[in-house]
């Protein structure tokens, strides 16, 4: 899909041959491993969660109301989980189902940073930002660990790319259309606050071209008219669940506008932490986050943007500065925000791939790439040493195969680019990352799910017990995974709630504080399984060492009760 034939300057001979030879292999091999996460269970809480909320509205067939546990949700808007329920409808409940439609959008990031780079320079530049897409660290986290960036992070890329053709005429187009609709996709996902970090590299790209009439265009009128007509789906059901009923509780008060929080609290209360859910902010938290974030390329993407800002101008006529504005003003944006994660940085990650493949590119200078070379050898010494580790401290199941696989990787990481110039280091970089990405797909992640206990216990429900134990509870405890995986019917309320539900057999997945409450609450306790816990998400040493883990490893049980 990456085949299509555009104007642009050319890019060293050296590059062109080897992304001849070696794209399309090394494109296949990055979607495959991104693709293994397919296969791991999904993790709490977030990817659970959103699982869950999803899984709800299939089952209400209710495409307008977002529950949890029960109750009324607004913290996220509509458009995945809409997404999700039908990838839901027609593949099953399950994680495949869950995890595709995120994939997809994933995919369409990738076509569209080809896309966009192609257009913009050249097809080597498209191509290899293309490969710093693919092994990008926390793109790859995310297509396991699914929430709302791989969404984004294709919605994002996409619009930009559309309105990017469409600044280049004065006539009104398909791609202003195009670009509104991707635009009110990524609105519908996070909220208005998206419209920056599509918006803002145009307008530093202009002002520095000196093309401010741009600013003033009918077009971007259009535009802007469009992304809210397109969004008006999110805004009706917000309004219908939450407006109309000003009686429900969320937040802990009542009368609570959703309109008000999707265009508002949502990210511009978060940003300037005043709305109801607040942070604590690092203004240099994304500095040292993208140092593994955007592994292996991450140190090259800081010598990329240095070049890119104070000397790229002079080498090429075409020079943009789309990527670079909207990439840098994001960044800022986050950094001075007080609510930060890592996998906000993922919907950058196309902008930084361009303009780290711009450099290695026009890259010619000895001296430059020696020093590359020595970077990335250390990176790739890294991505290689630690699964290794990872298999000696942690244990995984099927060890022994863990260290074949390590040892297959380090081979042909090692053998297939045996040259030592910047395309031999940044074909080895690849292979060595997504070497370690499958590892930890493949043998960590899936072996972390061993003391992810709601998921197992869901599980274990679901094959062992009596057909005639038809509901389930979770209770003293919130367990996205149980509630996800059961095929139970799955029932809320505190005790006095539960002993109602239990005139019929009933189970219940809580911790050891709720069995001892209900041990003492007067329910009768018929059966009683044991489940491992460990919050798979927040590591720790102590857990990953395999001879301290079972200091820091909890009980949680699956319980049959019924009312005495």
């Amino acid at each position: 899909m990456f085949v299509t034939q555009a104007p642009g300057f050319a890019s060293g001979n050296s590059w062109n041959t080897w992304l001849a030879k070696w794209f399309t292999p090394l494109c296949i091999a990055g979607i495959v491993i991104n693709a293994t996460g397919f296969f791991v269970t999904i993790l709490d809480s977030d990817g659970t969660l959103y699982a869950m909320v999803a899984k709800t509205i299939v089952e209400r067939n209710d495409f307008v109301n977002l529950m949890v546990f029960g109750k009324d949700w607004l913290d996220k808007p509509h458009f995945p989980f809409w997404l999700i329920a039908v990838s839901y409808k027609i593949f099953g409940i399950n994680t495949f189902a869950y995890k595709l439609p995120a994939f997809l959008c994933w995919m369409m990031g990738a076509y569209y940073t080809y896309k966009f780079a192609f257009k913009a320079y050249n097809r080597s530049i498209a191509q290899l930002g293309v490969l710093l897409y693919l092994s990008a660290a926390h793109l790859v986290i995310s297509n396991n660990d699914v929430r709302a960036e791989p969404y984004l992070t294709g919605f994002i890329i996409g619009s930009v790319y559309h309105f990017y053709i469409a600044s280049l005429n004065h006539k009104i187009s398909r791609h202003i259309v195009w670009g509104a609709l991707l635009a009110a996709f990524a609105v519908m996902t996070k909220g208005p606050f998206v419209l920056i970090s599509i918006g803002a590299g145009f307008i530093v790209h202009w002002i520095i071209k000196r093309d401010v009439r741009q600013l003033l265009s009918y077009k971007w009128i259009i535009a802007f008219v469009l992304i809210a007509v397109f969004s008006l789906p999110e805004v009706y059901t917000l309004y219908m669940q939450f407006d109309l009923h000003p009686e429900k509780e969320v937040f802990g008060t009542t009368g609570v506008s959703g309109v008000r929080f999707f265009f508002w609290d949502s990210q511009f209360g978060r940003f300037l932490n005043n709305g109801p859910i607040k942070g604590k902010g690092d203004p240099f938290f994304y500095v040292h986050t993208m140092l593994w974030a955007f592994l292996p390329w991450s140190l090259i993407f800081y010598i990329a943007l240095y070049w890119k800002i104070f000397k790229s101008g002079k080498l090429f006529s075409k020079q943009e500065y789309i990527t670079v504005g909207g990439g840098m003003i994001m960044l800022l944006i986050f950094s001075l925000s007080k609510f930060q994660l890592p996998h906000y940085l993922n919907i950058l990650f196309p902008f930084f791939c361009i303009i780290t493949a711009q450099y290695l590119c026009q890259l010619q200078k000895q001296a430059w790439i020696r020093v590359i070379s020595v970077i990335q050898s250390i990176i790739i010494g890294a991505l290689l040493l630690i699964p290794m580790l990872l298999i000696y401290f942690y244990h995984p199941a099927h060890t022994i195969v863990a260290i074949i696989y390590m040892l297959l990787v380090i081979v042909v990481t090692l053998l297939v680019f045996k040259k030592n110039g910047l395309t031999g280091i940044t074909g080895k970089s690849f292979l060595a990352a997504l070497g370690a990405y499958g590892f930890l797909n493949i043998f960590f992640y899936t072996a972390l799910i061993d003391y992810q206990s709601g998921s197992n216990a869901a599980e274990f429900s679901n094959k062992t017990t009596d057909s005639s134990v038809t509901r389930a509870a979770v209770y003293g405890t919130f367990s996205h995974s149980f509630t996800f995986y059961t095929k139970k019917e799955v029932v809320y309320g505190d005790l006095t709630r539960l002993k109602e539900y239990a005139k019929q057999p009933l189970l219940i997945y809580t911790t050891q504080e709720g069995l001892e409450a209900i041990r003492n609450s007067g329910l009768e306790i018929t059966d009683t399984h044991n489940f491992p816990y460990y919050h798979a998400s927040k590591l720790t040493g102590a857990f990953i060492n395999y001879k301290t883990r079972p200091s820091v490893v909890a009980t949680h049980y699956l319980v049959t009760v019924v009312a005495r």
